[in-house]
C-alpha cells in the first residue's frame, strides 16, 4: 500500500470516529436496553452484553479487519463507553495502518492532570497553528482562509469555535488563532486538538527545532509563555485573553455554581412562599365556591319544588280542559243523536213532500217578513239611536239642575243651622222677655219651613239620583248594543270602530323574527315570539307597574321601566315590539286589570282614543243613510 493511500484511510478513519462518537454523545443510537444489558447499536445481529462485554466487543472490531467505516464505529463505541459510562479509559487505540499508532481527534478527553492544573493557559482556551501555507501575490503574502482550517478541524472532531489568521503589514504572517469554547469541554477540545499534532510530530517542540518544515502544519494549545511574547502572536492572545490555571478555572466554575445553586434556592423559597399565598387565596375561593354552591342547591331546590307546583297546576287545568271536553262530546253525541232521530223521522215523512214543498214556500215568505222586520228594526234601532241621544242631553239638563238644587240644598242646610243656632241662642237668652219670646216663636216657625222644604228637596235629590242611575245604566246599554252593532256592520276600518283594548299586535313580531330567522321560519318564530308574550300578558301575576306619589300627595301608576321582562323585550326585540307589548299591557291594565282579557271598546282611530256615544250614533246614522233601500214590490 502507498504512503498517500495510508494517510487517506487514516482520514476517512478519524472522520468517521468522529462522526459517530458525536452521534453517541447526542443519544442518535439506542445502546442501553435496560438497567444491566446493552446491544451494539452498529451489528445485524441483536445480542444483549453486560457493560464489560459491550466493551470487549467494540475492542475486538475496532482492530479487526473489517471496513474503516465499521471499525470506526467499534472505535467510537469504545471511546464513548470508556468516557461516559465509566469505564476505565484505554492507554491506547491501535489504527487499521501499519505505521506507528497514532490517537484519534476524539480521544479520551486528557483529566486535568497534576502538572497541567499548575500550568497557566490562555483563557478562553485557544491554539496556535503554525506553518500555514502561503504565497507571494502583487506584494503581499497570502494563504488559507480561516473557515476552511476550521472545517478542517471540525471534521477531526476538535469542535473550534472560529479560526483567526495572523496578518500584519506585509500580509498572512503563516500564524493562525483557534478560538475553543470557554468551558472544560473546549479545554479538552484544545488538549485533542495538541495531541494530534504531537502524535504526527508537529507539535510545538517540533515547530522550534525543525529547519526543513515543508507543507505541514503545526500546532500546540497557547500558554503563558506564548501570552508573553513579543510577537504578533503574543499581541492577539493578551489582546483577546487572560493566563489561567485549569484548577483555577474549575475554582471558579464551582464558584459559579454555588452562587447559581443559592439564587435557585432563593428563587424556590421565594416561590414556596407564593405558593403558600396562592393555596391560601384558592382555600378562600374554595369556601366562597362552597357558600355559592350551597345557594345554587338552593335555588336548584325551590326551582324544583315550584316547577313541581307548575306542573300540578298545569296537570289540573289539563285534567279540566279534559271533563269540558268531554263534556262538549256528549253534548255533541246527543245533538248528533237527535239529529239521527230527526233524519228518520224526515224519511217516515218521505210521502209528505207536497206539505213540506207548502211549508217551505210558507217559511220563504216568512223569511221575506223577517227581512222586513229586520228592516224595520233597523229603522227602530236608528230611532232608539236617536232618542238615546235626546235623553243623554236630557240627562245632561238634569244634572245641571240637579247641581242647582244641590247648591240651593246647601244654602237650605247653612240657613236651618243659622237658625238652629238662633234658637239655641234665644233659649240661653230666657223667656221672661215677651218680645224676645215672640222672635223665638218667629225663628221656630221659619226653621220649621226651612226643615220641610229641606226634606222635600232631599226627597227630589234621591229621585233624581236613582233616575240619573237608570239613565246611567240605558246608556251603558245602549254603547253595549252601539259596540255589537258596529262590529256587525262596519268590515273595513273606519274612522269609528270596534277595538279590543289589550290585544297583542303581531305585525312587529314579524319585523323582529326577519331580522333575526330567514326562510320558512320567520312566521313560526314569530307566532311563537307572540303567543309566548300573550301569555306573560294574561299573567295576572305579572304587575310590571309602580306608583309614584307627587308633591301635592297624588298617587300615579306608571310602568315599571326596571322590570326584568321589560328590560329583556326592549334588549332582544326592539323598540316596536317594546311599544306592542307596552300598550296592550297598559290597556289591560286600564280597561281589566283582574281578569286579563281584551275588552272590545269604542275607538276613534282618527284621533286614537276612546270614541264618545254620540261619535258612535253618526257613525252607524252615516251608515244607515248610505245603505241601499229594498223597493217594495
Amino acid at each position: 500500500m502507498s504512503h498517500k493511500s495510508k494517510r487517506k484511510r487514516e482520514s476517512d478513519f478519524d472522520y468517521y470516529e468522529g462522526r459517530y462518537y458525536k452521534d453517541l454523545k447526542d443519544d442518535y443510537y439506542q445502546l442501553k436496553i435496560s438497567d444491566s444489558t446493552y446491544r451494539c447499536p452498529f451489528c445485524a445481529d441483536k445480542q444483549d452484553y453486560t457493560l464489560r462485554e459491550i466493551l470487549k466487543h467494540a475492542s475486538r472490531f475496532s482492530r479487526g479487519s473489517r471496513g474503516v467505516k465499521d471499525m470506526a464505529k467499534h472505535s467510537a463505541l469504545e471511546l464513548y463507553i470508556e468516557k461516559y459510562l465509566d469505564v476505565k479509559p484505554r492507554a491506547e487505540v491501535v489504527k487499521p495502518t501499519t505505521e506507528a499508532a497514532k490517537p484519534t481527534p476524539e480521544a479520551v478527553k486528557p483529566t486535568p492532570e497534576a502538572d497541567n492544573k499548575g500550568q497557566l493557559f490562555v483563557w478562553p482556551w485557544m491554539g496556535i497553528v503554525a506553518n500555514v501555507p502561503t504565497e507571494f501575490k502583487n506584494g503581499r503574502y497570502v494563504g488559507e482562509s480561516g473557515s476552511k482550517l476550521r472545517d478542517e478541524f471540525t471534521l477531526k472532531g476538535f469542535n473550534p469555535l472560529k479560526v483567526h489568521p495572523l496578518w500584519n503589514r506585509n500580509g498572512h504572517t503563516g500564524f493562525a488563532i483557534v478560538d475553543f469554547n470557554r468551558e472544560m469541554d473546549g479545554f479538552f477540545n484544545a488538549m485533542n486538538f495538541e495531541r494530534s499534532f504531537e502524535a504526527e510530530h508537529c507539535g510545538k517542540r517540533d515547530y522550534y527545532i525543525t529547519r526543513q518544515r515543508g507543507d505541514k502544519l503545526y500546532g500546540w494549545v497557547a500558554r503563558d509563555d506564548d501570552y508573553h511574547q513579543k510577537s504578533i502572536i503574543g499581541d492577539h492572545l493578551r489582546k483577546n485573553g487572560d493566563l489561567k490555571t485549569v484548577s483555577g478555572k474549575e475554582a471558579e466554575d464551582k464558584r459559579k455554581t454555588s452562587k447559581l445553586v443559592s439564587g435557585l434556592v432563593d428563587t424556590l423559597k421565594t416561590k414556596t412562599k407564593e405558593l403558600e399565598n396562592v393555596r391560601s387565596k384558592c382555600d378562600e375561593i374554595n369556601v366562597s365556591l362552597n357558600k355559592v354552591m350551597d345557594q345554587n342547591k338552593e335555588m336548584t331546590e325551590f326551582y324544583n319544588n315550584e316547577t313541581k307546583k307548575m306542573q300540578m297546576s298545569e296537570r289540573d287545568r289539563l285534567e279540566n280542559i279534559l271533563k269540558d271536553h268531554e263534556k262538549a262530546r256528549l253534548e255533541l253525541e246527543a245533538q248528533r243523536k237527535k239529529l239521527d232521530d230527526r233524519e228518520k223521522g224526515l224519511q217516515k215523512r218521505q210521502a209528505q213532500n207536497i206539505n213540506e214543498r207548502k211549508k217551505l214556500d210558507l217559511e220563504k215568505k216568512n223569511n221575506e217578513k223577517a227581512i222586513m222586520e229586520q228592516n224595520k228594526a233597523d229603522e227602530k234601532m236608528m230611532h232608539l239611536a236617536e232618542e238615546q241621544k235626546k235623553q243623554k242631553e236630557k240627562l245632561h239638563r238634569k244634572i245641571h239642575e240637579l247641581q242647582r238644587e244641590l247648591d240651593a240644598k246647601q244654602t237650605l242646610e247653612l240657613e236651618i243651622e243659622r237658625l238652629r243656632g238662633a234658637v239655641l241662642v234665644m233659649k240661653h237668652m230666657g223667656e221672661d222677655d215677651v218680645d224676645e219670646k215672640k222672635k223665638l216663636d218667629a225663628i221656630k216657625m221659619e226653621l220649621q219651613d226651612k226643615e220641610e222644604e229641606w226634606e222635600g228637596i232631599e226627597q227630589m235629590h234621591q229621585t233624581l239620583v236613582i233616575k240619573e242611575r237608570k239613565t246611567n245604566d240605558e246608556l251603558q246599554d245602549a254603547r253595549k248594543e252601539l259596540i255589537s252593532s258596529i262590529r256587525k256592520t262596519t268590515t273595513a276600518r273606519a274612522k269609528i270602530f270596534v277595538k279590543r283594548m289589550g290585544d297583542l299586535d303581531g305585525k312587529p313580531f314579524i319585523k323582529a323574527a326577519k331580522r333575526k330567522f330567514s326562510g320558512d321560519d320567520v312566521n313560526i318564530k314569530a307566532v311563537e315570539f307572540c303567543s309566548e308574550w300573550e301569555d306573560y300578558l294574561r299573567d295576572p301575576s305579572w304587575h310590571p307597574f309602580k306608583i309614584l306619589t307627587d308633591k301635592e300627595g297624588k298617587s300615579k301608576e306608571i310602568l315599571d321601566e326596571d322590570d326584568e321582562k321589560i328590560r329583556i323585550l326592549k334588549d332582544e326585540f326592539g323598540d316596536e315590539v317594546y311599544e306592542a307589548v307596552t300598550t296592550a299591557l297598559k290597556e289591560l291594565n286600564e280597561y281589566n286589570p283582574s281578569g286579563r282579557y281584551p275588552i272590545p271598546e269604542l275607538w276613534n282611530f282618527e284621533e286614537g282614543r276612546k270614541a264618545l256615544l254620540k261619535e258612535g250614533i253618526e257613525h252607524i246614522l252615516k251608515q244607515w243613510k248610505s245603505k241601499p233601500r229594498k223597493t217594495r214590490g
